[in-house]
């Protein structure tokens, strides 16, 4: 029986990756890749030569070719599994196969490393603990709005609220911020930008100060806020 390790990987900076992550793609019989083109550029900058038994491996190929790897790792075949950046699972594809692997017994090894969920929150200013992690908000303005209106109900009364993180795509990020404030008002927020990259940034302000300022949303960006308990919405 093989062994499936969730390899993270850096979110910009080559010099984030791990030398026990560099090990793990070394050492792995198979490489499950999110994007395949630039796992082959990371995999070439670390001299690795590990073209041919790259796999690609996102949220398509998931749900069809899970059980093409469980027979791999039935054999005793080491399968290393790396998303286009960062925590594997984190907002990434993996998950089925993390919990088909579980269920038959397979070891699942986690190696830690690059996070922009925690890059953002340690940098952000803001109260590191408790934090609420909610991926990307919803494709559609009505589920978004609605997702937003729970957590203000749910939040909006306590002494301890959590710093809640969103991920976000920049063509979605003014609607984003504007829905935001319709429910939240026009409260402080931190927003991260091409973490740990050429042009990383942190900015902090108010929602209407954001929207102003990022006009022309460039790069993957990061939202981090609290509520404030004695908003209305």
């Amino acid at each position: 029986m093989g062994t499936l390790y969730l390899v993270s990987t850096p979110i910009g900076n080559l010099e984030d990756i791990t030398i026990r992550a560099t090990k793990a793609l070394t050492d792995a019989d198979m490489i499950l890749s999110e994007d395949t083109r630039r796992t082959g550029l990371l995999l070439r900058e670390l001299k690795i030569r590990r073209a041919q038994h790259l796999v690609r491996f996102d949220e398509q190929m998931e749900q069809n070719g899970t059980p093409q790897v469980m027979e791999w790792l039935d054999e005793g075949k080491t399968v290393a599994l790396v998303s286009d950046a960062g925590t594997p699972l984190i907002s990434d594809p993996g998950f089925v196969l993390v919990r088909e692997a579980i269920k038959r017994g397979i070891p699942v090894v986690s190696i830690p490393g690059p996070s922009a969920i925690l890059a953002a929150l340690t940098s952000s200013g803001l109260p590191p603990q408790p934090f609420m992690f909610l991926g990307y908000p919803p494709e559609k303005q009505s589920h978004r709005t609605k997702l937003f209106g729970n957590l203000f109900q749910c939040f909006k009364t306590l002494e301890q609220n959590p710093t809640i993180i969103f991920y976000c795509a920049p063509h979605k990020l003014i609607q984003t911020l504007l829905d935001m404030k319709e429910v939240f008002g026009d409260i402080a927020i931190v927003v991260a930008r091409e973490l740990t990259k050429v042009h990383e940034e942190l900015w902090r302000g108010k929602i209407s100060e954001a929207i102003t300022y990022f006009q022309i949303p460039k790069g993957e960006f990061v939202l981090l806020f609290r509520i404030v308990k004695s908003l209305t919405p």
